[in-house]
């Protein structure tokens, strides 16, 4: 039942972390939620959670958001049988999926996570909460005594290899069996030594990259030694095939510049596998030459970069021991969101880079960012980077849960993509899916040996054309698309009914079944999020108000256009939630 009283004392609608809390509550150890009342909550035995945008009150043919002083749109909203209508000829989209007046009494409001201009990810928001109280102090304490001995080792960073698989890291074949390279790609020779306290070399490795036919390849890689910051090795590479795209806004790189390059990514690989290869000690040598070589000499060397896994992959190598800024350091908003280099620098360096405009930016620029952040770390302590409020995976809170004593809680995430390398990459079994008849079936066979399953229908938002790409600065505002026909809506509706249907037929007794809408229509907050970066960037670019006007995005940027997007970002946030438990 849902506890009015408290809802209405709250200033926003129910959160998706509110959500987040109340499925650790049925699964973990959370606290119970105020804004909702669970009687014997440990009779329930699964925990389902569906996300599918598009399922919008005006498609359910809900009663509108109140927008009266005296009432309060947060409440939960009856859910009205749609038996009667006006028009036979053309019923309301709503009678299309009936499951949910059947199922459910109520469909409750929710908010998104975000600013004023922006809403943030409801998948990261429902996938990653603040650690508890308990586990925070453990942490604390962990800190604590790890500064008091002012451990200035690099090593400490090094990842692990399930830090390695969670980022997708390509991970030598000697160290793990996860990945399958094609031919042309190299890894650097197993250490025969283990990692040795303070004697390795480090390190810091950039790499620009171009548009070809098959995909982004290497055009620029450079290499600075950690000690010494000197540059041991910079060089332009000629791709294998033909650039369509220089992206000189990113890479620096011209036409120009790549035309008297014939240095391939096979010398490259060559080089630096030669850097990653310490020669091993000489059994027949005398001792004063064994004495004159360095024992840093016969240590494989680390690699040091931010968001190493894409310079690998751009170089085509692995290699067993890497740090990684954008790791050791944290996003502000907390894990799995990983900061930027340059907002990086700017924050703990206090300084710029990545400023040059159109020229792009310089991998040497980079690569010593990464030394300096890394030496800051070392000198500061592991909590430099770190923010007060900590955030961890709901699958590792789940993990150090006593409640179900026998068992250990098993989970489980079935979305598009890969969600092994996303937000499932901490739950017990992850499917990654291509359509919603996969991600039903993917479910119905999950659920009977899972406490806890995720997962997203995707097949409404995308043809109510709610998909939208992550805008570039440069890339004018996109054109929005036309409306849906009806015929293909209700098609689509149809559908998801029946998999709705199914799913919750396949549930066993004493399942929580919990569907949550995420957000509404983004398009309008997104063509003017989309108008507002590109009047910043022009600024930036110091271009006159002539270009500016010329521009296919309209060149201006007003106030009335602020509040316009505020207005929008507040209407996108808008979501619904559908609870019950299957008897």
């Amino acid at each position: 039942m849902y506890a009015n009283g408290e809802i209405l004392r709250r200033n926003n609608a129910v959160g998706i972390d509110d959500i987040r809390e109340l499925v650790l509550y049925l699964v973990a150890d959370a606290p119970p939620p105020n804004w909702l009342r669970v009687d014997n909550p440990q009779q329930i035995e699964k925990v389902v959670t569906l996300l599918i945008p598009g399922l919008t009150s005006e498609l359910l043919g809900l009663p509108p958001f109140p927008t009266s002083a005296t009432s309060n749109p947060n409440l939960p909203l009856a859910i009205p049988f749609l038996t009667c209508y006006s028009s036979p000829s053309d019923p309301p989209l709503g009678t299309s999926i009936p499951f949910i007046a059947s199922t459910f009494s109520h469909a409750c409001p929710t908010r998104a996570p975000g600013d004023q201009t922006r809403m943030h990810s409801v998948l990261s928001a429902f996938f990653h909460g603040p650690v508890s109280g308990e586990e925070k102090r453990k942490r604390t304490i962990q800190r604590l005594a790890s500064e008091a001995l002012m451990n200035k080792d690099p090593l400490q960073y090094v990842l692990t290899v399930d830090q390695m698989i969670e980022n997708d890291y390509p991970i030598p074949s000697y160290m793990a069996d996860v990945f399958q390279y094609p031919p042309e790609w190299k890894e650097s020779p197993k250490p025969v030594n283990a990692l040795d306290s303070g004697r390795h070399k480090i390190y810091a490795i950039d790499c620009e990259m171009c548009m070809t036919e098959d995909g982004k390849e290497l055009a620029r890689v450079c290499i600075i030694e950690y000690y010494s910051e000197q540059v041991i090795y910079d060089q332009l590479v000629k791709p294998s095939k033909p650039v369509t795209d220089y992206l000189t806004r990113w890479s620096g790189i011209t036409a120009e510049t790549l035309a008297p390059v014939t240095t391939t990514l096979a010398q490259v690989q060559a080089h630096i596998l030669n850097l990653l290869s310490p020669p091993l000690p000489n059994p027949g040598s005398t001792p004063d030459a064994s004495a004159a070589v360095s024992p840093l000499s016969f240590l494989t060397p680390i690699l040091l970069g931010h968001s190493l896994e894409s310079d690998l992959k751009a170089l085509k190598i692995s290699h067993p021991y890497c740090i990684d800024t954008a790791i050791i350091y944290y996003h502000p908003r907390g894990r799995p969101l990983k900061p930027g280099l340059a907002w990086l620098t700017r924050k703990w360096c206090n300084r710029d880079i990545q400023n040059r405009g159109e020229g792009g930016h310089d991998p040497e620029e980079d690569a010593r960012a990464c030394v300096e952040l890394l030496k800051k770390k070392l000198d500061m302590g592991p909590g430099f980077g770190e923010f007060k409020v900590d955030y961890e995976s709901i699958f590792e809170r789940m993990s150090r849960s006593t409640r179900r004593s026998s068992a250990a809680v098993r989970s489980a995430v079935v979305d598009y993509g890969n969600p092994q390398m996303m937000h499932g990459a901490k739950a017990t079994t992850t499917v990654g899916c291509t359509s919603d008849d996969e991600v039903l079936k993917a479910l119905v066979d999950i659920v009977p040996s899972h406490h806890f399953a995720f997962g997203r229908f995707m097949a409404l938002g995308d043809v109510l054309g709610w998909t939208t790409s992550k805008p570039t600065p440069d890339a004018p505002p996109p054109t929005p698309a036309p409306p849906p026909e009806r015929e293909k809506v209700v098609e689509t509706l149809t559908t998801l009914n029946v998999h709705l249907k199914t799913l919750h037929a396949s549930l066993p007794p004493r399942t929580a079944f919990i569907i949550i809408t995420g957000h509404s229509d983004p398009r309008r907050m997104a063509l003017l999020n989309a108008r507002k970066m590109a009047f910043e960037t022009a600024i930036r670019q110091g271009k006159s108000p002539e270009e500016m006007l010329a521009s296919p995005w309209g060149g201006k940027w007003s106030s009335a256009d602020g509040r316009d997007l505020e207005e929008a970002v507040e209407l996108t946030k808008r979501g619904l939630l559908f609870l019950g438990v299957k008897q």
